[in-house]
């Protein structure tokens, strides 16, 4: 019975770790979208073309893509 419930909590936990790292996943990425939005929007006002402005803002897509990539590898091993 004890092996049981210690696989159950073991089980319990995973399935509470996957949850708040897709919740985390969700999260980040809808940050990182609104925040490349508004630093377009503002080097849009400051006289910036738009296309330069997609261009810097790229840089947030690529940084929160090798924070998850990291991120990933830990959870991975």
């Amino acid at each position: 019975m004890v092996k049981i419930q210690s696989i159950l909590s073991i089980v319990a936990s995973i399935v509470k770790i996957a949850g708040s790292l897709l919740i985390l996943w969700a999260t980040f990425g809808w940050k990182v979208r609104k925040t490349r939005r508004a630093f377009e929007r503002e080097l849009i006002k400051q006289g910036m073309s738009k296309e330069n402005a997609r261009e810097l803002s790229v840089h947030y897509k690529v940084l929160k893509d090798q924070l998850m990539s990291t991120l990933m590898h830990f959870v991975r091993k």
